[in-house]
């Protein structure tokens, strides 16, 4: 589980990487925050950097979730 802090850090990013894509869209959402995640679980927290991961993610979402 991770501090409020660190949780409201996660939502701006995935929010921010995921602007364009609809909430319905939910396959390529998931998909980016995995990858974000993943990324502070390894101890990644720069907010410049989760956000360059997750737009890497958008680009690399399998074409049936985009």
């Amino acid at each position: 589980m991770f501090d409020p802090a660190t949780t409201a850090l996660l939502r701006a990013v995935l929010d921010e990487v995921c602007e364009d894509v609809s909430r319905s869209e939910s396959g390529t959402r998931v998909h980016v925050a995995s990858r974000i995640l993943e990324a502070v679980n390894k101890g990644d927290t720069s907010p410049d950097r989760l956000k360059q991961i997750g737009r890497e993610a958008l680009y690399d979402a399998p074409t049936m979730w985009r």
